[in-house]
């Protein structure tokens, strides 16, 4: 496919999007399905066209004086891959498969020198404008500037797995993606995102990946992990498990030594942990299916607890980002009091001296730095273990500088530490 077809494919995905509430991903999968002329490099570049617009959905919606997926599709391929509506003009001109000519209009508009002259800040942003509040509290006078990075593709982070291998065996296995160490974690791997219509390696069919030396995990995600401080020895309870990933690297952290408790309560999501247990040969967690009682015998029992909170997702919608604009107050709600519910139960489960460790890949305030003032002042047997001696412990040589909030939490964003949007808090439990 030629450049006109594809954005013909991504103009009509946005439609069907938009007119079915069709998730992205599903809709994108029914098109190839439909369409198996379009070779792989076809499928990314109409996915590409498709998560760019959605990214910077409201800012693309101003410039083109409305929010129709052509629209915004048109205002991707002129303002983030470089076309010039003359080139477009050219291209469309006799093609079979592309979208009907540029407007007079349109091409004003995509030629306009300040495409967001008059637009507020939550359109630059890039945000609901009912979220706007929350992040300016969250981050201040440099709120756009981060919700900004928030709007971005993001690169493709690996986490080596040191007990099979080495951050510079993996690199070497990798090299022809052109691999770079990881800005935060020190077992990390980054290929950067591409532009355009690049194609983002599948680094799952690799041999070192079959072979477990290394899985794929955001420098966010790394990163929190390791500040969850598991040491070789302790007894751990990762109470919202979901597929193993921080389980995963804190069992590499502990040298598989010590014991791990997996646990979540749904079984759907807790399914994938055991191929990855096996595949990354750790011996020391121990997965707790739900079921009555499954965590009884753990009460108080714990040197540390990791919950890695269901949360509202809005620190990855760099990755997501049609849940940005499908997210309401009402699903904040809802996941605040459920991580109110989870942060009281986890907290039975640490004995006196531990440490009980809360994460979020959310921005949001009402689900961090709230959430850990709200439990702290509830629980006076707990204390803050402060952000900024767990990063600096941690990450002294890094180059990355995460934000840490009044309450004691860390909080890493794209625009800060180049990383998803993950906040964690850590509180000891008085002996």
């Amino acid at each position: 496919m030629r450049l006109p077809g594809r954005i013909a494919a991504a103009i009509a995905v946005l439609a069907e999007v938009e007119a079915r509430r069709r998730p992205v991903a599903e809709a994108l999968k029914a098109w190839g399905l439909a369409n198996r002329f379009a070779g792989a490099g076809d499928r990314a570049a109409i996915g590409n066209l498709v998560y760019d617009a959605l990214r910077r959905r409201s800012s693309h919606a101003w410039a083109m004086g409305g929010e129709t997926p052509r629209g915004l599709v048109l205002s991707v391929v002129v303002r983030e891959w470089g076309e010039t509506p003359q080139a477009l003009a050219g291209l469309f001109s006799g093609d079979a498969h592309a979208p009907a000519a540029l407007t007079e209009e349109e091409v004003a508009r995509l030629e306009a020198a300040d495409p967001l002259a008059g637009a507020p800040e939550h359109v630059r942003a890039d945000m609901p404008e009912w979220v706007a509040p929350a992040l300016r509290e969250a981050w201040g006078e440099t709120w756009v500037a981060e919700a900004q990075a928030l709007a971005g593709r993001p690169p493709l982070d690996l986490r080596v797995n040191t007990l099979k291998a080495g951050r510079d065996k993996v690199l070497k296995e990798l090299r022809r993606f052109a691999p770079l160490e990881g800005p935060v974690a020190p077992d990390g791997i980054r290929i950067p995102a591409g532009t355009r219509d690049s194609r983002t390696p599948n680094v799952l069919v690799e041999e070192g990946y079959r072979k477990g030396w290394f899985e794929v995990q955001d420098q966010g995600s790394q990163a929190v992990a390791e500040l969850a401080g598991a040491r070789a020895g302790e007894q751990v309870l990762d109470l919202c498990a979901g597929a193993g990933g921080k389980a995963l690297a804190m069992a590499a952290a502990m040298r598989n030594k010590g014991q791990i408790f997996a646990h979540d309560s749904d079984r759907v999501r807790l399914a994938p942990i055991y191929d990855r247990l096996r595949r990354a040969g750790v011996r020391n967690v121990q997965v707790r299916a739900p079921a009555p009682g499954a965590l009884d015998d753990l009460v108080g029992r714990m040197d540390r607890v990791v919950i890695d909170a269901p949360c509202t997702g809005s620190g990855t919608w760099r990755r997501r980002p049609d849940a940005k604009w499908k997210l309401t107050a009402e699903q904040v709600a809802a996941r605040v009091a459920e991580q109110k519910a989870i942060l009281e139960d986890g907290a039975r489960y640490v004995k006196p001296g531990g440490v009980l460790v809360y994460i979020t890949c959310s921005v949001l305030p009402e689900e961090n730095g709230l959430q850990a003032a709200g439990f702290l002042a509830a629980h006076p047997e707990f204390s803050i273990v402060p952000g900024h001696s767990l990063w600096h412990g941690r990450f002294s040589g890094s180059p990355a500088r995460a934000r840490f909030s009044p309450e004691g939490g860390v909080a890493l964003t794209p625009h800060t530490t180049g990383t998803d949007g993950f906040y964690l808090f850590a509180a000891a439990r008085s002996g």
